[in-house]
């Protein structure tokens, strides 16, 4: 069994569109490496601070992505390896481990997919644009069905003429 504790510093963006942690941003590991029947097995803990857009309102999000993670690395011509399709296990190579997808993987599974800035945020007004979370109260637009709008202009209320 061998821990590792380290800060990776110059690894590519991991999550998603819409949040994930930057490209050369800290991403700690906190990792377990044992032994196994079939391979190595890679247990522990991995996090990163992330940066992201509101899905409704487009504003900046931040927080911190804390993964577990538990992955089975096969050894060559182990039972598992021989047994399972290339791309349904990670597998040792040249007697090391490449963490990078498994890591990638695991972040992204975890990260919300439509992040919020609030629970309760209203988004933007579809009419506008505006942020409707610093519009005024009862924030609204008058609009005439484009069928009836012809008719709009021949009951519009005429000024009165003077005799």
């Amino acid at each position: 069994m061998k821990e590792v504790h380290r800060a990776i510093t110059d690894g590519p963006r991991i999550g998603l569109d819409m949040i994930a942690i930057p490209a050369g941003s800290d991403v700690d590991l906190d990792l377990r490496l044992e032994a196994v029947s079939e391979g190595v097995l890679v247990t522990g803990c991995v996090s990163g601070e992330t940066e992201g857009q509101c899905v409704r309102c487009l504003e900046p999000v931040s927080g911190t992505a804390s993964v577990y993670l538990t992955e089975l690395f096969a050894y060559p011509d182990s039972a598992t390896d021989e047994t399972t399709d290339a791309d349904e296990m990670h597998r040792i190579v040249d007697d090391k481990i490449d963490l990078e997808q498994a890591i990638i993987d695991a972040v992204a599974l975890d990260l919300p997919h439509t992040p919020l800035c609030r629970d309760d945020c209203q988004g933007l007004c579809p009419e506008c644009g505006v942020r409707l979370a610093v519009a005024e109260a009862g924030h609204h637009h008058d609009k005439i069905d484009p069928r009836w709008a012809g008719l709009a202009s021949k009951f519009a209320e005429e000024p009165e003429s003077k005799p």
